[in-house]
C-alpha cells in the first residue's frame, strides 16, 4: 500500500513515516501542499495523510482539488487540536476521516487499516490465492500452512500481486508502485532478484517454481491456475511479531524526535530571552510561534502530553496581537523552562502502560462523535485501537487484528438483531472476546437480549468516555490469564499431558500432580488461584482434597473445578457438597475445559 504523506513538520513527518513503513507502507513525504499536487499527478497513491495547515496551499484547498479532479483515494485529515471548523470543511471538501495532533501511532494505524478497508470493501482481510496467505495485520506469509521469511520488499511485492491478482505488472510498474518518489529507482536486474528470491522461498514451501509467472514481454502475474488450490491448514492466530516491530519503530520514533527537539527549544528560548531584554522582533517572533505550534501538535503524538499543553499555552502568548506585558513575558519564560525539563523525562510512564499497549480494542460504531472521544481516551490509557463502522466491517476486523475486547454500539448496523448476532457469535468463541454494548437505549427487553447474547456490560452513550474505557481495563483485566497459576490433581498422566497442553499456550502456570499423598506440600508451594481434581484416585479421593481445602481458613475460598469420568446425580451431589465451584465430565473436551477454567478465572478477577 503506497501512501502520500503530506506534511510540514519534517521530525514529525520522518517519525511517522518511519512507524508506517516497519508496517510495510511505502510513504512519499511532502512539505507543502503544491509538493503534494505534483507528487499525486505523476504517482498512484492508495490513500493520502494530509495535514490542514501547510505552507503554499493548504490542505482543505489541495483536498478540495483532488476531488474535483476525480482522485478517488482515501484521504485522512491531520487537524489541529480543537480545530472543529477545519474537521468540518475538511469533510465537506471530501476527505474521508481525520485524526486530531498530537495523535496517538496506535489510532493512526487503526484509522488507516479501517479507510483500507472502508475503500477496498470487496477485498478479504486476508489475502488468498490457492495455498498462499497473507495476513495484512500480522505481515505474516504462508503457505500451506508453512511461514514465509521474506523480506519488506518481498512482502510489498507480494502484496501487490495478491491485491490486484488479475494484473500483469511490469518491472516498471511494480518500481513506480513499491519504490518511493524519493528514492533512486532499482535496476531490472533488482526486481529479477527479488522475484527470484520469492519463487525460491515458495518453492521450499512447497509451491511450483512457476507460482509468479512470467509474462514474456508484459511483466510478472500470479499463475491463474495456483488459484484452483484448496489449503487444508486451518487459520492460525496472528503472531505478536508485527506489534512488537510496531512498539519498537515508535520507540525509535520516540527517540529521534529527542534529539531533534533540541533546536527548536532553542528558538522558544531566543525568543524569550529577546523578550526579556526588550529587543524581540516580529521575525523571531513569528519563527517561535510556528515551532511552538508545531510542537503543540506533535510532542502528545511522542508520549509528552503534557509538553503538547506547555508548547500551545506558549504558542497562544506568542500569537498575541497585542504587545507582550512583563507579566507574560515572565510567564513564558517558566514555561519555556517547564518544556525542557518536561522533554528530559525518562519514559517511565511508558514502561508502566507497556503491558497495556499490547492490549487490542476494536470499537464498532458509526457514531463519529462518540468514537472520536473514545479513541482519544483509548489513547491516553495506552491501549491499541481499532475501528469499524458496520458488523461487516468488524468482522473483518477481528480476523486481522483479533483484539482482546469489544466495544460495541447496538446501533451500528441497519438492524439491532445484526450487532446481536455479532454479539452472540462473539461470545460463543473459545475462548470468548468479551463485548461490552453501549446505545442510546435502554428498555429492559434489550438489556435482556444483550444479557442472552453474552454481552458483559451495558452502557449508555451518554456515560463519560472516561468511565466507560475503565470498564472496558477492567474487563480486559479480569480475563487476562497470563498469570494465573492452576493446579490440576489426576493419577492419570495423559490426563495431565493433555490438560497442559491444552493450557500452557495461553500464558497459564501450571503444576501437576499425579499423587494425591503430596498434595498438600505442592499446593502451600505453588500457590494456585484455581485447582482442578480428579475424584478417583488411589489413596485420596479429589472429594477428600477438596474437603481439605474448604477446612483451611486460608485456602477455604479456593475455586476448585472437578474432572469426573462418573456423571451420575449421586456423584454431583457429591462433589458440591464436599465446596466444589464447578465440574467436566472425562473424556475432557479440550474447548469446553478452556471456557470452563477462563469463566471461573474471571468470576476470580471480578470478586478481587
Amino acid at each position: 500500500m503506497r501512501i502520500l504523506l503530506v506534511e510540514d513538520d519534517d521530525s514529525l513527518a520522518q517519525a511517522v513515516a518511519a512507524v508506517l513503513s516497519k508496517q510495510n507502507y511505502v510513504v512519499d513525504i511532502a512539505a507543502d501542499g503544491e509538493a503534494g499536487w505534483e507528487l499525486v499527478t505523476v504517482c498512484n497513491y492508495d490513500l493520502i495523510l494530509l495535514d490542514v495547515i501547510l505552507p503554499k496551499l493548504d490542505g482543505i484547498s489541495l483536498c478540495r482539488q483532488l476531488r474535483q479532479e476525480g482522485y478517488k483515494m482515501p484521504i485522512l485529515l491531520l487537524t489541529a487540536k480543537d480545530s472543529r471548523t477545519d474537521k468540518v470543511m475538511g469533510l465537506d471538501a471530501g476527505a474521508d476521516d481525520y485524526v486530531v495532533k498530537p495523535f496517538d501511532f496506535g489510532e493512526l494505524s487503526a484509522r488507516i487499516r479501517a479507510l483500507g478497508r472502508r475503500g477496498n470493501s470487496s477485498l478479504p482481510p486476508v489475502l488468498e490465492w490457492g495455498n498462499l496467505r497473507l495476513d495484512p495485520s500480522s505481515c505474516e506469509v504462508t503457505y500451506a500452512g508453512n511461514v514465509l521469511h521474506i523480506t519488506a520488499k518481498e512482502y510489498s511485492i507480494l502484496e501487490l500481486f495478491l491485491r490486484n491478482n488479475q494484473r500483469t505488472f511490469s518491472r516498471s510498474a511494480i518500481v513506480d508502485h513499491l519504490w518511493g518518489a524519493d528514492t533512486d529507482p532499482p535496476a531490472d536486474d533488482t526486481i529479477k532478484s527479488h522475484i527470484k528470491s520469492l519463487r525460491q522461498k515458495l518453492k521450499a514451501a512447497g509451491a511450483p517454481y512457476n507460482f509468479i509467472e512470467t509474462v514474456y514481454g508484459l511483466g510478472y502475474r500470479l499463475k491463474p491456475d495456483a488459484k484452483k488450490q484448496k489449503s487444508q491448514e486451518s487459520k492460525e492466530e496472528p503472531t505478536p511479531t508485527q506489534q512488537e516491530i510496531f512498539s519498537a519503530a515508535v520507540a525509535k520514533a520516540r527517540e529521534d524526535f529527542q534529539a531533534k527537539v533540541g533546536s527548536r527549544i532553542t528558538v522558544l528560548e531566543q525568543a524569550s530571552n529577546a523578550l526579556k531584554e526588550g529587543t524581540l522582533n516580529s521575525g523571531l517572533q513569528q519563527n517561535a510561534e510556528q515551532e511552538a505550534h508545531k510542537l503543540a501538535g506533535s510532542l502528545g503524538s511522542f508520549g509528552f502530553a503534557r509538553g503538547s499543553l506547555l508548547a500551545e499555552k506558549i504558542e497562544s502568548i506568542l500569537q498575541s496581537q497585542t504587545p507582550i506585558n512583563q507579566v507574560q513575558s515572565q510567564h513564558l519564560c517558566e514555561l519555556v523552562t517547564e518544556l525542557q525539563r518536561e522533554l528530559e523525562k525518562t519514559t517511565t510512564d511508558e514502561q508502566i502502560l507497556s503491558e497495556q499497549r499490547q492490549k487490542m480494542l476494536l470499537i464498532v460504531s458509526g457514531d463519529r462523535q462518540v468514537v472520536e472521544q473514545l479513541v482519544k481516551e483509548a489513547a491516553t490509557q495506552g491501549m491499541h485501537i481499532d475501528i469499524a463502522i458496520n458488523t461487516a466491517d468488524a468482522r473483518s476486523a477481528i480476523e486481522s487484528s483479533s483484539p482482546d475486547v469489544v466495544l460495541l454500539d447496538l446501533d451500528c448496523s441497519d438492524e439491532v438483531k445484526d450487532s446481536l448476532k455479532l454479539l452472540t457469535e462473539l461470545s460463543n468463541r473459545t475462548p470468548p472476546i468479551p463485548v461490552l454494548v453501549f446505545t442510546d437505549r435502554s428498555n429492559f427487553a434489550e438489556r435482556l437480549e444483550v444479557a442472552r447474547a453474552g454481552g458483559r456490560s451495558f452502557l449508555h452513550k451518554s456515560m463519560p468516555p472516561k468511565q466507560m474505557l475503565e470498564l472496558v481495563i477492567q474487563t480486559i483485566q479480569s480475563i487476562s490469564v497470563s498469570k494465573t497459576r492452576v493446579m490440576v490433581v489426576d493419577d492419570d498422566p495423559q490426563v495431565l499431558t493433555l490438560i497442559w497442553n491444552l493450557l500452557e499456550p495461553w500464558g497459564i502456570k501450571l503444576t501437576t500432580l499425579e499423587d494425591p499423598r503430596r498434595f498438600w506440600e505442592t499446593l502451600t508451594e505453588f500457590s494456585p488461584d484455581l485447582l482442578v481434581l480428579d475424584i478417583k484416585m488411589p489413596h485420596v479421593n479429589g472429594i477428600e482434597l477438596c474437603q481439605v481445602v474448604r477446612n483451611d481458613p486460608y485456602w477455604s475460598k479456593l475455586p476448585v473445578l472437578f474432572l469426573t469420568a462418573h456423571v451420575t446425580a449421586d456423584t454431583v451431589d457429591r462433589i458440591f457438597a464436599a465446596g466444589a465451584d464447578d465440574c467436566i465430565s472425562k473424556p475432557i473436551e479440550g474447548a469446553k475445559l478452556i471456557t470452563r477454567i477462563f469463566k471461573r478465572l474471571e468470576l476470580i478477577s471480578k470478586k478481587t
